[in-house]
């Protein structure tokens, strides 16, 4: 059963950083493409970013070039996101996924709450 665990959310002010985790079990972490997704309310899901398995290739938003870092561990089976100069804009609740590049689709875990707000 794939289970995925996110942390490191919490209510930061513009500018500020925050550090996602996403820890993974339940299937081969290494050998999967892994993205970060959010969802802010009222509206549906908007992808982030992803890190291809392999190559580690990444992709962003647009929004959020030169500002986050998605990274993996896979000795850890872990996922992140540092999120650097956070926005008003960023808020929302950040979850994980398998899947492919760009996708909202996928598994995910109950997500963890970014809140920026001055």
């Amino acid at each position: 059963e794939v289970q995925l665990v996110e942390s490191g959310g919490g209510l930061v002010q513009p500018g500020e950083s925050l550090r996602l985790s996403c820890t993974a079990s339940g299937f081969k972490f290494s050998t999967y493409t892994m993205n970060w997704i959010r969802q802010v309310p009222g509206k549906g899901f908007e992808w982030v970013s992803s890190i291809v398995a392999g190559t580690g290739t990444e992709y962003y938003l647009d929004s959020v070039k030169g500002r986050f870092a998605i990274s993996r561990d896979n000795a850890k089976s872990t996922l992140y996101l540092q999120m650097n100069s956070l926005k008003t804009e960023d808020t929302g609740v950040y979850y994980c996924t398998t899947g492919v590049v760009r996708s909202t689709g996928g598994p995910r875990g109950q997500g963890t709450q970014v809140t920026v707000s001055s």
